[in-house]
């Protein structure tokens, strides 16, 4: 089956000559692992390694994916639209034309950014243009051999599990080639693919300013790299109209590259990443640095303390932006203001929004939930109940217009907030420890083990597998002694969700997950304590206990 696959690949009149080259230079190996199965589509779309196969991000998956999008638009739709973003990464514009020019051709109308931009100006766009649905061409934070594929529905929150179960139908009925690919510049000279206009844009830069809460003059020196993606163009320009902000760029990565030459790994949540704004930050003497991935929908920072740069954690920086949104919110709603973060995300806001009276919500892991609740919000006609929701992976929005997490939105929040307690002789970080001091310290650790290929997904099921045996069958006995939520089979109140939550004691607390989006199990480590030194030793002790649950060195796949 698998070298039928790989020999009508090999023999497609339509193949590229780059694809073409990759085919002929494989081994077998490298044939199993690029057409054992086709690239998995689900509510985060398609992502995948580029390269040649039905298990590889090309054009011929793009093309299957989106037909299998325009077969669900057409059936749900009487005239159905999509409007289409793309970033930096390679290949990403072609599939971004590719994707048009398949919808044009199936009669649907296209909306098409004339030139890269962010994940959250897509979903803008989407709600703007009252587009059916949207596609942003992205990998998001992944290295630069992964590209990707969202989708967003009429609401500009990503698909619902639903959707993707449909659009996956239509993608498993089609044949996984085609002889011909669609004429972009053609459709695009009929007018059927329509580019966005500036006014759109402007629409976007607007309805971010209009969430300012609380507008200071002081002075603010910032370092910021758009790690060579999507950020550049939108983010400098609310800096501009912030008015009181001087921005040095990390000229190495300030210009549109997928290679990421300086940064193979553009992940804002990791210090490599940052190395080298955080070098520019000491050499300038600014105030704090902060960086954006390659589709800008995510914001990592630190602060200039002496000598170095302290990075501060996507949990601690929602909880900064939470208590400075609180601190300054207008009361103008009847019912308490809703926050909204995901259930991996720290326990510590539940401690503020009991201090400042708001209601909070826990959802699953995926901003798409926190969209979902505003959402939820604006059907029941209370959209300005909506302040602010977060999750410990870098994902903020203080907004409604766009409904998924928008790294414009936070650089605003974060140089308004950091420009405000400047004014008071103070950083992020002392606002952090007063925060500590007054609510106690809850610290949070994530753990990713990498299961590659065939064998590393059935790997993966097992440990889940194993994790859902009995308690008392466990042999650490912290976990004989844990309260256990399966968000798989127990009846939480949340959609059914492959994770798995272990209480282990008032303090302490484990979630697994397998990865939506990539080969990885994911653990999330939580703990609270009197002092940083006691919740850091909590941490090592949950690690090792973790780290022998997910040792492969001693496991195989059957």
């Amino acid at each position: 089956m698998i070298k039928e696959k790989y020999e009508s690949w090999l023999n497609c009149p339509a193949m590229p000559a780059e694809l073409l080259d990759l085919l002929r230079d494989m081994d077998e190996s490298s044939m199993r692992e690029c057409f054992y199965r086709n690239l998995a589509f689900g509510t985060g779309g398609l992502r995948g390694v580029l390269g040649a196969g039905t298990n590889r991000m090309n054009l011929f998956t793009v093309m299957k994916a989106t037909r299998g999008l325009g077969a669900y638009l057409l059936e749900t739709f009487d005239r159905p639209s999509c409007a289409v973003s793309y970033d930096s990464r390679i290949h990403s514009k072609d599939f971004a034309e590719l994707t048009a020019a398949v919808l044009a051709d199936m009669g649907i109308s296209v909306w098409l950014y004339p030139a890269l931009m962010p994940t959250p100006m897509l979903s803008f766009a989407v709600r703007r243009l009252s587009a059916s649905a949207g596609v942003m061409v992205t990998a998001s934070h992944n290295p630069a051999r992964f590209n990707g594929y969202k989708v967003y529905g009429a609401d500009g929150c990503q698909i619902t599990l639903e959707a993707a179960e449909k659009i996956q139908k239509s993608i498993d009925s089609q044949l996984d080639l085609s002889d011909t690919l669609p004429s972009f510049s053609g459709y695009l000279s009929s007018g059927k693919i329509r580019y966005i206009t500036d006014e759109t844009v402007e629409d976007y830069y607007r309805a971010v300013l209009s969430l300012r809460v609380k507008e200071s003059s002081c002075p603010l020196h910032v370092v910021y790299t758009p790690l060579n993606g999507a950020g550049n163009v939108p983010v400098r320009e609310i800096l501009r109209r912030l008015g009181n902000i001087c921005v040095d760029l990390v000229s190495e990565q300030e210009l549109p590259d997928g290679h990421f030459p300086t940064c193979p790994y553009p992940n804002p949540e990791i210090r490599e990443a940052m190395e080298l704004a955080i070098r520019k930050t000491l050499e300038t003497g600014a105030d704090l640095c902060f960086a954006t991935d390659p589709d800008c929908d995510r914001m990592g920072a630190g602060v200039r303390t002496g000598s170095d740069v302290t990075l501060i954690s996507g949990n601690d920086m929602g909880i900064l932006m939470l208590d400075y949104l609180c601190r300054n919110r207008r009361n103008d709603t009847a019912l308490p203001p809703v926050v909204v973060k995901t259930i991996v995300t720290t326990e510590m806001a539940a401690a503020l929004c009991r201090e400042y009276g708001l209601e909070l919500r826990n959802v699953l892991t995926g901003f798409k939930y926190i969209g979902e609740q505003i959402g939820l919000l604006e059907t029941a006609g209370q959209r300005d109940r909506y302040l602010f929701g977060f999750e410990e992976s870098y994902g903020y929005l203080s907004g409604t217009d766009v409904r998924d997490k928008d790294a414009v939105n936070a650089v605003l929040l974060l140089c308004d907030m950091a420009a405000d307690l400047k004014e008071q002789g103070k950083t992020l970080l002392d606002r952090l420890q007063e925060l500590r001091k007054e609510y106690g310290i809850y610290v949070q650790r994530l753990l990713t083990y990498e299961y590659e290929g065939e064998q590393g997904a059935l790997l993966m099921n097992r440990i889940m597998s194993e994790l859902r045996a009995p308690l008392d069958s466990f042999a650490d006995p912290r976990f004989k002694n844990a309260s256990r939520i399966d968000y798989l089979n127990d009846d939480t109140g949340l959609p059914k969700s492959d994770v798995l939550s272990f209480e282990l004691s008032p303090s302490d607390k484990v979630i697994v997950r397998p990865s939506g989006t990539e080969p990885k199990l994911k653990a999330y480590l939580f703990t609270n304590a009197a002092s940083e030194n006691a919740a850091e030793h909590n941490l090592d002790l949950l690690q090792e206990m973790i780290d022998r649950i997910a040792d492969t060195k001693k496991r195989t796949a059957d």
